[in-house]
């Protein structure tokens, strides 16, 4: 419920968010030109998480595919990954995540990536293994509604951070929904959301005092759920994949900006932005 607000919510409050303005040239980008007819077309979206159910009826048929990624102690790199063409969700929280997605791109293709089980917990290797899974298929977006605090796996985060922005590759991050540090929603080369109030998907503000950089709907939202359910539900978790919709669709539209413009779009076209 919304009273259990999940860190850094607060920093998207009435009480706390301001006007800002944008100058010179940014001040002249709209939602009209970043995303204005806009269907996510063309984008291959991944989403890291506990699986999507691939035929859940919100999702009607964007689920084109996934992976399973297993930990594994005898590969080099910690973990196995196997093919899944109808993927599945062990827990619910990737298919939310993806119905978010499908709801704001729907002509966007969604895949899945499962690195969580039925508890909705996993090792930080799987983590890995899925965002590098991504990294190499040619992903557009990513979204990451989950993260790893454990300063070990610091560097090994920053590293495929930075391979997926310099191969022109978007992720979107969830804060922690507690208040502690987390890896990769900490990075500059990711976007890093986190959660407020209201139903309408497209008012997102931007904070002119990270390191969260953007906050989206969040709280006591209505979200797919597996075995063909939904519910209502509350956590950063559910802000991120309005912002890597809200993104898929600048990118379906502009597909020649980089990760780093696509921040600045974004930015330009926050609720609380204005033109100069």
């Amino acid at each position: 419920m919304s009273e259990l607000r999940p860190a850094w919510s607060n920093q998207f409050t009435s009480d706390v968010l301001r006007e800002l303005r944008a100058f010179g040239p940014i001040a002249s980008i709209t939602r009209e030109w970043a995303w204005g007819g806009a269907t996510g077309k063309g984008m291959r979206v991944a989403v890291i998480d506990s699986g999507v159910e691939y035929n859940h009826p919100w999702l009607d048929d964007c689920v084109k595919g996934g992976v399973i990624v297993e930990y594994d102690g005898r590969r080099k790199e910690g973990v196995k990954i196997s093919d899944e063409p109808q993927p599945q969700d062990l827990f619910g929280h990737g298919t939310a995540c993806a119905g978010i997605i499908h709801k704001l791109a729907p002509d966007a293709e969604i895949y899945s990536v499962r690195v969580l089980g039925k508890d909705a917990t996993g090792r930080a290797l799987q983590f890995a293994g899925g965002l590098r899974w991504a990294i190499q298929n040619g992903m557009s977006v990513m979204n990451l509604s989950l993260s790893t605090s454990k300063q070990e796996y610091y560097a090994l985060f920053h590293e495929l951070a930075d391979e997926a922005y310099f191969k022109n590759i978007l992720l979107v991050s969830a804060v922690n929904n507690i208040p502690a540090p987390s890896y990769p929603s900490l990075y500059s080369s990711v976007i890093s959301v986190a959660a407020h109030e209201g139903q309408d998907p497209f008012t997102y503000y931007y904070n002119p005092e990270p390191p969260v950089e953007f906050g989206a709907p969040g709280i006591d939202v209505e979200v797919a759920w597996r075995d063909s359910m939904a519910m209502t539900t509350t956590g950063n978790s559910f802000a991120a994949p309005h912002i890597a919709g809200i993104a898929t669709l600048i990118r379906s539209k502009h597909p020649e900006l980089t990760p780093f413009q696509i921040k600045t779009v974004l930015y330009a076209c926050a609720s609380n932005v204005t033109g100069g």
